[in-house]
């Protein structure tokens, strides 16, 4: 029975594929930093408690893997990526872990990786596809593509078959007991509209988001594990291809907290972006993720509002209760 393991099993993004692979016949390695409870399935689940920055323990924990999914990240996300901690984290647990893998011998482990779309830089056109030159704007995305690299070259030497997943704004709620939570812009606003927070926005609320919900972006992880022979060696963007505005995200969070709480729906305003604003958060953001959905036949299910509204009933659900209906 095939072994595919998952690195950051507790991690927002990393306990939905590992849910999701729970599902499966297989046998399923949860690897995380902290204890955590993934949901019982047909996968014949051992959940492993580790640092992975210690390489012995990284080598334990991938030991007999013929797949290994990487979904790290560092405390803190993207935006604490300057410390040495979060680069160790980012960048040197994937130099370690083609090492560990290439001194095991055997057949090279398929690695999927979870990249980031934002490792291009400022986005050079509408929509992004994958071919465009990267040129990474914030130590983060450096770190990424960094690790990315490392990545395509130990594919290239035969080490491992590896292929990554360049994932888009990721939101939507844990189903996860011990999970982390989604930290992104949508459930930022969620909670303050819970809080009775206005909801302030940089710019004229025009600027778009390729928004996809955390489920989907699982199944297309699942969708890449069992088809990745065309996908080895290469980077594939995730995306709906819708491009969201953020102003209408935005009262669309406030619209459902209201329908949750029955409360009136706060304010959405707009406001002067500070000067330290990076140019990543000024720029609309499209995947086109056409060459993945025609190797893979995924394409994300979940529509923007009702991925916004079970968000939503989650966070209303965690804090008060149950939510209505």
């Amino acid at each position: 029975m095939k072994l595919i393991t998952v690195l950051g099993a507790s991690g927002f993004v990393g306990s939905a594929v590992t849910r999701a692979l729970a599902r499966q016949p297989i046998r399923l390695r949860a690897v995380a930093r902290r204890r955590f409870t993934p949901e019982p399935g047909r996968a014949e689940t051992t959940v492993v408690t580790a640092d992975l920055t210690d390489r012995a323990a990284l080598a334990d924990a991938v030991a007999g893997s013929d797949a290994v999914v990487y979904l790290l990240l560092a405390d803190g996300g993207w935006r604490a990526a300057e410390t040495e901690e979060a680069e160790r984290v980012n960048l040197g647990v994937m130099r370690d872990l083609v090492n560990v893998l290439g001194d095991a011998g055997g057949p090279p482990p398929l690695v999927v990786y979870g990249g980031a779309a934002s490792q291009v830089g400022v986005p050079p056109r509408e929509p992004l596809d994958g071919s465009e030159s990267d040129e990474p704007a914030t130590p983060y995305d450096k770190q990424k593509l960094a690790a990315e690299q490392v990545l395509k070259k130990a594919t290239a030497d035969g080490v491992v078959r590896g292929l990554s997943l360049r994932l888009p704004t990721v939101f939507g709620e844990t189903a996860t007991a011990g999970a982390n939570h989604d930290r992104g812009v949508v459930s930022a606003m969620a909670r303050r509209a819970l809080e009775g927070q206005d909801l302030t926005i940089w710019g004229d609320g025009t600027v778009r988001r390729d928004l996809v919900h955390v489920e989907d972006i699982a199944a297309a992880f699942t969708a890449a594990l069992a088809k990745p022979d065309s996908l080895v060696g290469g980077h594939w963007l995730l995306g709906a291809g819708r491009g969201d505005q953020l102003g209408e995200v935005f009262r669309l969070v406030a619209k459902e907290m209201a329908a949750q709480t029955g409360q009136d729906p706060v304010e959405v305003t707009c406001v002067e972006p500070p000067s330290h604003a990076p140019a990543t958060d000024l720029r609309s953001v499209t995947i086109d993720s056409t060459p993945f959905r025609a190797i893979t036949g995924w394409r994300p299910e979940i529509s923007l509002p009702e991925g916004v509204r079970r968000t939503v009933a989650a966070l209303t659900t965690s804090v008060h209760g149950k939510a209505r209906s």
